[in-house]
């Protein structure tokens, strides 16, 4: 998976809309422009090595192939997501293909009227994009054109070179093979030093390679997917806890009671008595599930509380 940006309900080819509620998302990177409009709760997002927080009405911007992970405290938080690919614009300005931005943080170089107009500017293109009025596809790229316009013009924006552009793709090459290894492997006794001689490499190396990228160490991570995918059993009903702690890869049941409290605050038993839901089935194995997407219905319905 060398994109692993999940996108749902696309109707117009390089552009998409739609509301996101994440509990956590991990680290990921796509083709495409992203901002993100946080209309409920608090977010915390890592990028470029560094953790941001996120509130109500905030707004985030990450370039093509960024790595960006989403993450809260505890219940979810809602945002508007507009993705936007360069080659919507590629006979226009070819070059948006090679621009990156110094913050992902809107409001270190948009005033607040320049923030109101942004997002308004992303509930209109979202209401076209729901309405789908004749020609409304023209209408959403002249908007989505409008908002990157926007956002260029006063954004610390800079050139990649083609050789910095090959040499994040290799990073991302490598990145997504590790979360892919991650993901495929975190149920079971899982080692840095294998990846790292799958990929000819040092542990030391591939160990500073992680924390620089996901400003984490390895355990640190293994330990979050472990966490999210044990929230995501504990929820469904299904399983007992001791048996959640083997599925999920923790081999001792103090440490795993001891990393869901460093992560939640709470101890299995505290989670499950106030989160239990009715039986949801077992689900996707995946950890990149532990969101949910709005439907047309309810993308409205939100909409207009916007």
């Amino acid at each position: 998976m060398s994109e692993l940006e999940i996108i749902r309900h696309r109707q117009i080819d390089g552009i998409s809309i739609f509301f996101d509620a994440v509990e956590y998302r991990t680290p990921h990177f796509h083709s495409e422009w992203e901002l993100i409009w946080i209309t409920d709760g608090d977010l915390q997002i890592g990028c470029g090595g560094q953790r941001f927080s996120g509130k109500k009405g905030d707004l985030f911007l990450f370039y093509p192939n960024q790595l960006h992970e989403f993450r809260t405290a505890g219940g979810e938080a809602v945002f508007l997501c507009l993705q936007i690919s360069p080659q919507v614009f590629a006979s226009a300005y070819p070059e948006l293909r090679t621009v990156a931005v110094k913050s992902c943080v809107v409001s270190e170089f948009c005033c607040e009227s320049q923030k109101t107009a942004l997002r308004m500017e992303m509930r209109s293109l979202l209401q076209e994009y729901l309405d789908r009025k004749p020609y409304y596809e023209l209408r959403c790229i002249s908007r989505a054109a409008e908002i990157m316009a926007s956002l260029l013009s006063v954004a610390p924006a800079y050139r990649l070179s083609e050789e910095e552009l090959s040499s994040a793709d290799k990073r991302n090459a490598r990145l997504s093979r590790f979360l892919n290894y991650a993901d495929e492997n975190y149920m079971h006794k899982i080692s840095l030093a294998e990846f790292a001689e799958a990929e000819g490499c040092t542990v030391s190396y591939m160990s500073r390679f992680l924390k620089q990228n996901l400003n984490q160490t390895f355990q640190e991570y293994i330990n979050m997917i472990r966490y999210h995918s044990a929230c995501r059993l504990i929820r469904s009903g299904r399983m007992r806890l001791l048996d959640v702690c083997e599925e999920v890869g923790f081999s001792d049941y103090r440490y795993f009671s001891s990393c869901f409290r460093k992560e939640c605050g709470m101890t299995p038993e505290e989670y499950r008595r106030r989160t239990e839901l009715p039986d949801q089935g077992p689900g996707p194995r995946s950890l990149y599930s532990v969101e949910r997407f709005f439907t047309r219905e309810e993308s409205y319905t939100r909409l207009r509380s916007l």
